[in-house]
């Protein structure tokens, strides 16, 4: 075969694999919203740099306006999700290297947004509100960037580990690496867990205890791996160290490079963005517990530990986070082959529509409360309550606290 019959040969082959892919799965294209959020990113950056004055501030916000504005908007507008892969679906979507590609790419886009909202926000023009507002807006970026951390922090090959502690690295928060895959999957739906929000437990009461748990438990599981292989915590194996090293050269890169202006937008973006992160952990498993056995050890985690929801523009950019009763059960599982199972409790909106709420106790009480108790049918002994609020709740729903629960 000569070599423009070899080249047409492959091309046809690569079309034909593509079609295949789009009959296989309809959003096939529709993940590059999740990589192109980065690019979107730098299309607000480059709105506030080269727009009129009067404009400065909408572009300047327009990290919050996608995340809590427009993406609801289009969930509400454009509706679920039903499509649901069977098990021979499951294994061609495994198989395709297309959405492997889709989640790695993510993060050169995310580091050259990085860069880009460090040259905007240190010209001699911005003013500290307008740093600041900038840095709400990276921080949203830098938090969905979480998301594909999470995807590759489940992935066998150690490389794909060192992928998720580059996309941690702007908020410096890669004790998540470690922590969710063997902290907070093994402990979901417990009392036990620090990622796993109480009915009755606000967000503000939430926040700390997730963040400071969660890397206390990391800096636990990395100990105890370690002294498993006979080596001490100060070792150069150290996980939690290579993470945060990535993520101190980084900073030291940007610092360097931008000179200590960026230091407002910089602590500002870690902030939101590790707030954004927690705001969507305090939403997943609202009041889920998993039932405790004789023995102390918990049920196995099931569908119905965890909330779902289907909304399928949230899903396109978060990876079918949403999904996440089969993330749970199957946690190597990739996104593209997450399915929905209709026992999952369901939220009534999709996480971005959430997000609001979840920081407005009274209104997200009143959400969530009484799904938590429809969820367990009116029996609250089941639930995941913060003890402190054991007490209020039962008498809400009218119900006798005894001395055992």
């Amino acid at each position: 075969m000569n070599a423009p019959a070899q080249i047409q040969k492959a091309q046809f082959t690569q079309e034909a694999s593509a079609l295949k892919g789009v009959k296989l799965d309809k959003k096939r294209f529709g993940w590059l919203l999740s990589p192109g959020l980065p690019v979107i990113g730098m299309g607000i950056l480059a709105g506030y740099h080269f727009g009129p004055k009067a404009t400065k501030k909408v572009f300047a916000l327009g990290g919050p306006l996608l995340l809590h504005v427009i993406i609801p908007t289009l969930d509400a507008l454009i509706g679920d999700d039903a499509n649901n892969p069977n098990d021979e679906q499951i294994q061609a979507l495994v198989k395709d290297p297309y959405y492997d590609r889709i989640v790695k790419a993510f993060i050169p886009l995310q580091m050259a947004a990085n860069a880009f909202a460090g040259y905007v926000v240190t010209r001699p023009n911005v003013s500290i509100l307008d740093q600041l507002l900038l840095g709400v807006s990276m921080g949203a970026i830098n938090g969905i960037a979480v998301n594909t951390a999470h995807e590759l922090s489940h992935r066998p090959q150690k490389k794909d580990h060192y992928w998720s502690h580059a996309s941690l690295m702007p908020l410096a928060y890669n004790h998540f690496r470690i922590e969710h895959p063997y902290g907070h999957h093994k402990r979901v739906a417990t009392p036990e867990d620090p990622a796993s929000s109480q009915m009755g437990e606000s967000f503000y009461r939430f926040w700390p205890r997730t963040v400071f748990g969660g890397l206390k438990s990391a800096i636990q599981i990395e100990k105890k791996r370690l002294e498993r292989k006979g080596l001490k915590f100060l070792s150069k194996e150290n996980e939690l160290f290579h993470g945060w090293a990535m993520s101190a050269g980084y900073h030291a890169l940007m610092l360097s490079a931008y000179g200590k202006k960026l230091i407002p937008y910089t602590l500002t973006q870690a902030f939101y963005g590790v707030t954004l992160f927690e705001i969507v952990n305090y939403i997943e498993h609202y009041g889920l517990k998993r039932t405790e056995k004789d023995d102390g050890s918990y049920e196995r985690t099931l569908p119905e530990h965890s909330w779902n929801n289907n909304n399928i523009v949230t899903n396109l950019f978060l990876y079918q986070l949403q999904r996440h009763s089969d993330h749970h059960a199957f946690p190597s599982r990739p996104f593209q082959a997450l399915r929905h199972f209709d026992e999952a409790p369901e939220l009534p909106s999709g996480y971005a529509t959430m997000l609001i709420p979840a920081l407005i106790p009274p209104l997200w009480y009143k959400m969530m409360d009484q799904r938590v108790y429809q969820h367990y049918q009116g029996d609250l002994t089941k639930a995941n309550i913060h003890p402190g609020k054991r007490e209020k709740i039962f008498k809400k729903f009218g119900l006798i606290l005894s001395t055992e629960a």
